[in-house]
């Protein structure tokens, strides 16, 4: 009788659920979220803000309610303890995620978890009172150290409903029948909870761990989602793979009514980490009833190469997709979801501008294609570009082209090449071999083929585009100029001049000349619509353009500086229109921490001095820890802190999505689009792991930038020909240094293009 009472509770249940659905479909039609209920996806908190903070801390926690949209869901990983208390923890065992084995150092046990031995520190094998004072850690080593002597310690479900208060609570149950094993009943420890904590979702990857809470919450109880693991795994209390059970929804949706995947079970990878074309499930569950929730987001994750680093960009493939939208992502860095649905998703490409800034290209979209290739310049026409920029360097013959370096080998495969003999060494550009520009002529460069730039392969092992990776062609500055022209979206180009000293008195190249010849030759004049920018890191080749020409002239501060002299923005102004300074002339890092922020753009920016930034990069490694690990909260704080006037950027897409954030137009204040406060995350680490203090960089002075005029060209040797080492003066020996340092260079150049094991 009681078998059939429940069944019974079951089918009313289901029909229920089905009426309820018919009329969220009736909603869902005048909504913008294809979601099952038609509402915003949600952003479920996993363990908090745990990509930061040591997961299921007071600190994740809390932290991820002060970053999140308000309906922000906090999940827990509920764990037993050896008194049938409820905690949240990440894991059946402990010693990943807190500080137990330097704690009960003697307490080491061994179980079989689902027909696997298992050893560790487990949760059942301590009261709540022998877990005092253990403290949770972060359990991912890639993650940073410095939260994990906060002293957090192990929060109970009932003490997270308490001090945090989340909007909507998420319970995930990984292991009910280990824990049933062991005579303790997660069931019965939930029912009791419901009782003093409100519990919105219950989740679990056991499928008769829902047969024994059926209806034990009465009608205003719990969401339950089914989680499923990796499709080729089993499911511990059917014997049966959770690939087989995802082809049968229906039986999902008779005691559950959601479902939790993985990524891939809705946008799958190929073994290149390129995405292939998404499955049908968020639809077939959807007609099924069933809610679909998805989980793996990460910020410091390697993610698919479509998305070139952006985390946004994944979450808006899932909630903002072209044909589907999931109803929630699981994430450890629930203010990048967050925003993502509320201030990039349903933004197209053409939609009006919050706020104005110039977005510049390096070397075109360098990050997503080989720097100044053709391919790399019309991707960062594509995403929006305001200005695309092309570093000139000369060729023997006198051609100026783009190219991201001096030296091709940074570029190029020319190590690789029948070139790679034209190896030389210049002390005035760099005390390493190298083959120049200059060494080649133009139709030699013409056959080299380009070269992905991969700043963090080694160490990191994060690639760009390996697909790409040799896509395209250089471009002479002619045909840069023409390609850029041609656009209707570009505002203007930005054109970088190095080493014109140089170049003059050993070369007898004269560079500047050939850009503005260049640009007479392409249409550009004074009076062109389209902005012309000369760039320069010296003062002396800014003045001889001033002499020659009205294009708007941009000084580059290389060095990282703390402050500028009033007099020497004096001497800038005198030749320049705009400045630009590197990232950390804005914000002072120590050991990956914003510790406070400099003056420098505000005293510019009083002297009527536009201020652009580089180099901004999609690539967590590239950002301190303030700003999560996400691209678009960096260009946040820049534009909303400190008010730069131009981002230059490697990911141009990025950066100009970031101009139409729909969060900037609002009134109100949005946690998640709040810029970064320097020094504040360094509030929340422990005196004992702060980092020491920073020796005092650079002042910029009046002597910094006065330079002596510009050398005149001097006629180049007759005895140095392309393909012959310069003939700097060297003792005999030379010969020998130039056959190493070929050596050495060719070594170095094919060890940077072979993959990492």
């Amino acid at each position: 009788m009681r078998g059939l009472r429940a069944s019974s509770l079951l089918l009313c249940g289901v029909v229920l659920i089905q009426l309820l659905a018919s009329q969220i479909h009736a909603q869902r039609s005048k909504s913008p979220w294809p979601t099952l209920t038609g509402n915003p996806p949600l952003v479920i908190a996993r363990g908090g803000f745990s990509g930061l903070f040591p997961d299921s801390s007071y600190d994740a926690y809390n932290f991820a309610m002060l970053t999140s949209v308000p309906d922000a869901v906090l999940w827990c990983d509920v764990q037993l303890t050896k008194d049938a208390l409820g905690i949240c923890f990440p894991d059946l065992t402990m010693s990943n995620a807190s500080n137990i084995e330097a704690v009960l150092k003697n307490r080491l046990k061994s179980y079989s978890v689902n027909g696997v031995p298992t050893q560790g520190w487990f949760t059942l094998d301590f009261s709540l009172k022998d877990l005092k004072d253990v403290n949770l850690i972060r359990g991912i080593l890639s993650r940073s150290e410095k939260f994990d002597n906060n002293a957090n310690p192990i929060m109970t479900v009932q003490s997270v409903a308490t001090l945090i208060k989340p909007p909507l609570f998420w319970l995930n149950v990984q292991h009910d029948a280990f824990y049933a094993q062991q005579n303790l009943s997660m069931s019965s420890f939930l029912v009791a909870a419901s009782k003093t904590v409100l519990i919105d979702f219950i989740s679990s990857p056991e499928v008769n761990f829902f047969k024994k809470i059926a209806g034990r919450f009465g009608r205003k109880g719990p969401s339950f989602v089914f989680r499923f693991l990796g499709q080729e795994e089993f499911e511990p209390t059917t014997n049966r793979t959770y690939g087989s059970i995802l082809s049968n929804l229906t039986f999902v949706k008779t005691f559950a009514s959601g479902i939790l995947v993985p990524k891939s079970y809705v946008l799958p990878l190929d073994d290149k980490q390129y995405l292939l074309a998404p499955t049908s499930l968020v639809q077939d569950a959807h007609k099924a009833g069933l809610e679909v929730f998805v989980s793996g987001f990460a910020n410091d994750v390697d993610i698919a190469h479509d998305y070139s680093f952006d985390p946004v960009s994944e979450y808006l493939s899932f909630v903002d997709n072209a044909n589907f939208s999931v109803d929630g992502v699981l994430s450890d860095f629930p203010i990048t979801a967050s925003a993502s649905r509320d201030c990039f998703s349903h933004v197209g490409r053409k939609a009006k501008n919050q706020v104005d800034f110039l977005v510049i290209s390096k070397n075109g979209a360098s990050g997503d294609y080989p720097g100044c290739t053709d391919v790399a310049y019309e991707k960062a026409i594509k995403d929006g570009a305001d200005v695309i920029d092309c570093s000139v360097y000369m060729s023997s013959d006198g051609t100026p082209f783009c190219s991201s370096s001096i030296d091709l080998g940074n570029s190029t495969t020319v190590a690789l090449s029948p070139f790679r003999n034209r190896s030389t060494t210049v002390p005035e550009i760099s005390s390493v071999g190298g083959i120049y520009t200059f060494s080649l002529t133009w139709p030699e460069i013409q056959t080299l083929t380009p070269a992905i730039s991969n700043p963090y392969s080694r160490g990191f092992s994060l690639f760009r585009n390996p697909k790409e990776k040799n896509a395209g062609k250089l471009l002479s500055l002619s045909d840069f100029l023409n390609l850029a022209k041609n656009s209707t979206s570009l505002s203007g180009v930005l054109i970088s001049v190095e080493n014109a000293a140089y170049l003059r008195e050993e070369q007898g190249l004269d560079v500047v000349k050939a850009v503005l010849d260049t640009l007479t030759q392409t249409g550009y004049s004074n009076s062109t619509t389209k902005k012309v920018m000369i760039q320069s890191t010296n003062s002396s080749v800014l003045v001889d353009f001033k002499k020659q020409s009205q294009y708007e002239t941009v000084y580059k501060i290389e060095e990282n500086i703390r402050d500028i002299l009033d007099s020497a923005i004096e001497d800038i102004k005198k030749f320049a229109n705009v400045v630009v300074i590197q990232k950390l002339s804005v914000f002072r890092i120590a050991q990956s921490f914003i510790t406070r922020q400099t003056n420098v753009v505000e005293k510019l920016q009083k002297s009527q001095l536009p201020v652009y930034v580089e180099l901004f990069q999609n690539e967590f490694v590239s950002q301190p820890y303030d700003f999560f690990s996400d691209a678009t909260v960096e260009i946040n704080s820049y534009i909303t802190g400190p008010g730069i006037n131009g981002t230059i950027t490697e990911f141009p897409f990025t950066a100009a999505r970031y101009k139409r954030n729909l969060c900037l137009a609002s009134k109100e204040n949005i946690p998640y689009m709040a810029p970064v406060q320097p020094g504040e995350l360094l509030t929340l680490v422990s005196s004992t792991s702060l980092p020491p203090a920073q020796a005092p960089t650079q002042v910029f002075t009046d002597a910094d930038v006065i330079e002596p005029p510009l050398p005149p060209v001097t006629a180049k040797s007759p005895t140095s020909t392309p393909g012959t080492p310069s003939t700097n003066a060297q003792a005999p020996s030379g010969q020998t240094r130039n056959t190493l340092s070929l050596l050495l260079y060719v070594f170095a150049m094919v060890l940077a293009s072979l993959p990492l094991l």
